[in-house]
Parts: C-alpha cells; sequence; structure tokens
C-alpha cells in the first residue's frame, strides 16, 4: 500500500533539497528564494515548521545537519558562492523569548570564487568536520578545532577535482582498516572528459587527501552520490545518480608493507538501471544498505534492492501523487512484495512534484524507534 501525504511547505521558489536530522524527528528544507526551513514532527505526526530565515543572497541548493553530539547545527549552501554553518539557540530565561529557539549563523566560509554545489558534515568519528565542493572544482574540507565553538573554522584541505563538481559524499565506515575517504561527482556536460566520479582517500603519511580512484565508465552529468553505510563490510558500495542509477563496489586491494600511495581498488559495477529514461536526481539509501532509493525527471520514486546473491531489481515505484505504477514497467507484482511503509521513506519528494527540483530528491529518514503517522515520512521498514 502506498500512501502520499503533502506539506504546505510555503516556500516561495524551487524547493532544492530536503534533509533529515540523525533521529528523522526534523527536516529541513532550502529553496531558490534563498531561505531555510526547519521542521518538527508532532506527537500526532504532523510535520510543524518551527523556524524559517532567509539564509544567503542567491538560490540555496543544499543542506545538512551535524551528528546530534556536535548539538543542534545546519549547513548549507548556495548559488551565492558561500557555505555557512548555523546553530539553533534556546532562549535564556532573561529572554523575552524564553524557551523558543532560534537559528544563528555561525560563521560563512568564504573561500569558493564559484557556486558551492554541496556541503556535507563528515562521519562524527572524525570530529566536526564541513566538506564543500564547487563549480570551480574545488573540495574544501574545513574544521571546527573546538566543539564548542562554532565560529571559528579552520581550512584544512583544498582539493583540486580539475572538473565542476556537484555533488559530494562522505564514506561513512568507522573501520581503522579504511581511512577517510570521500567521493566527488561532476555534471559537466562534456562527455569526452571521462571519469566523472572520483574517489580521494586519507594519507596518514602525508596528512594529505589523494586520489584513490577514477571511474572511467561514469562519463555523463553525475547529479548526486551516496555511499552506502558500511555495516563491517569490507568493500565499499556507492550509487551514482546520473542519466542512469548505477551502483558500484569498491574493493581494497592489499596493501604492500612498504607502500604509501592511497589504496588501490577493483571496481565493479554491480547494477545499472535506466527505468527513469530520464535524468536521475537523487540517489539515497537506507540505513542499513538494504534499499536504495532514486527519483528523476520521470517525476517517480523507485525502490532498489539486492537479493541474497546480490541481484538488484526494482521492487517499488511511486508517482508524484502516490499511487503505485501499472503496466509492463510498473512491476506491480514486484511493488507488492515491498512493505508499504518501506516506500514512504521517500515521500518528502512527492509532497509538490509540480514545485520543481523537490521532485528531483529522494532522502531516506533515519528509523524512529516508535513508528507514528508522519504527515510526510513514516518510519522505514528496513530488511
Amino acid at each position: 500500500m502506498f500512501v502520499a501525504r503533502s506539506i504546505a511547505a510555503d516556500h516561495k521558489d524551487l524547493i532544492h533539497d530536503v534533509s533529515y536530522d540523525f533521529h528523522g524527528r526534523r527536516m529541513a528544507t532550502c529553496s531558490s528564494d534563498q531561505s531555510v526551513k526547519v521542521w518538527d514532527k508532532r506527537e500526532n505526526g504532523e510535520w510543524q515548521c518551527t523556524a524559517s530565515w532567509k539564509t544567503h543572497s542567491g538560490s540555496v541548493w543544499r543542506v545538512t545537519w551535524a551528528h546530534p553530539e556536535f548539538g543542534q547545527v545546519l549547513a548549507s549552501c548556495s548559488f551565492d558562492r558561500t557555505a555557512a554553518v548555523w546553530e539553533e539557540i534556546v532562549g535564556e530565561s532573561n529572554d523575552k523569548q524564553r524557551g523558543l529557539s532560534h537559528w544563528i549563523k555561525r560563521t560563512t566560509l568564504v573561500d569558493s570564487r564559484t557556486s558551492v554545489t554541496d556541503v556535507k558534515f563528515a562521519p562524527k568519528h572524525m570530529g566536526l568536520m564541513l566538506a564543500t565542493c564547487s563549480a570551480d572544482g574545488v573540495v574544501r574540507i574545513y574544521e571546527a578545532p573546538d566543539v564548542m565553538n562554532l565560529s571559528q573554522w579552520s581550512l584544512q584541505h583544498e582539493i583540486s577535482c580539475k572538473l565542476s563538481c556537484s555533488c559530494i559524499s562522505w564514506n561513512p565506515s568507522s573501520s581503522r582498516a579504511h581511512p577517510p575517504m570521500f567521493a566527488v561527482g561532476s555534471d559537466d556536460s562534456n562527455v569526452a572528459y571521462g571519469g566523472k566520479v572520483q574517489i580521494y582517500e586519507y594519507n596518514e603519511n602525508t596528512r594529505k587527501y589523494s586520489k584513490a580512484e577514477t571511474l572511467m565508465t561514469v562519463t555523463d552529468a553525475v547529479h548526486d552520490i551516496a555511499f552506502a553505510p558500511n555495516l563491517g563490510r569490507s568493500f565499499h558500495v556507492l550509487a551514482i545518480a546520473t542519466k542512469d542509477v548505477r551502483i558500484f563496489k569498491l574493493v581494497p586491494l592489499r596493501k604492500e608493507s612498504t607502500a604509501t600511495g592511497p589504496t588501490k581498488f577493483e571496481v565493479q559495477i554491480v547494477a545499472q538501471f535506466d527505468n527513469h529514461n530520464s535524468q536521475v536526481w537523487r540517489v539515497s539509501w537506507n540505513i542499513t544498505s538494504t534499499l536504495l532509493a532514486s527519483s528523476g525527471d520521470d517525476g517517480c520514486v523507485r525502490l532498489w534492492k539486492a537479493n541474497y546473491m546480490e541481484n538488484w531489481k526494482c521492487t517499488g515505484i511511486l508517482k508524484g501523487d502516490g499511487s503505485p505504477l501499472t503496466g509492463s514497467s510498473g512491476q506491480p507484482s514486484a511493488m507488492n512484495m515491498v512493505v508499504g511503509s518501506s516506500v514512504q521513506n521517500s515521500q518528502n519528494i512527492l509532497n509538490g512534484m509540480s514545485a520543481g527540483r523537490i521532485a528531483k530528491r529522494a532522502p531516506f529518514a533515519p528509523p524512529l524507534r516508535q513508528p507514528t503517522s508522519p504527515k510526510i515520512n513514516p518510519s522505514p521498514a528496513y530488511y
């Protein structure tokens, strides 16, 4: 059963990104109206807008949450060439707004000379770090040395990727066997320049990031990229949104004891789907990396799942109005095999298909401890 619910976001222009906090109880949206809105889930499952403010002087492309151990912290990036860090402050007892919260800007990162296209906090085991990528082809990694003072951020690394950058994803693995790693995608439309996805790895000896791999088979513009959560695997799984959906496996090759360079990988493409028959704008994993959601210009969210033999298949399709897609390509029998609530992780991108790029985003919310009757994003059923 598929249920689509809508929310009156009240943005004045296209919504470009929707992001959930760690617990899935808060949501942030950003838009070309230059604003960010924060939504809290109430006990009855309704989403209530608790904050809305102008964040940049241009379209806001992305918004993302830090891990809650660092407080209630957001980062945003914009066409105005900046990224910003915001922190929620609860009013003091002598404040007129006692007990009420408001968001204040802690810092503005102004190193980019072109549009900042994506921003992501690093996995929490790395500390409070933030990566941005820009249309100038540079990835910048910042660190807050004192997590109690978010006004101070130092630029730790500047990595030139040679191609215009569109999206970035940290490898979430906390294993000591896996050095810090991120993947960056390019939306350069020139197919003559192959390798639109690059993998960078941190080297403890040089204390720098160096290129470990380039996925040469990806020659079309990349709109989104997402490492799958790593639950003890020795290899990495990477999903890519381009003119289709692609899933890659990166298997580290054993290093020689004297080797000092970046890890070499055996790159395997384990799945490739053109079911959207259009550009794919967002890919997003559930927390156990067993389910992948994608959304594209066909106005549909599609769910992908692998069996025990690692054969990936489409297990659900959702249209903008929430109705299942029927017909030869709709695979209704496959959809019926999916537990209903598992599909609803992607509901946020269905709220206002006509509103623009929100229809191209499909983030999963983290699982909730106690299922409720949410307005947009019910707790997913993970396998």
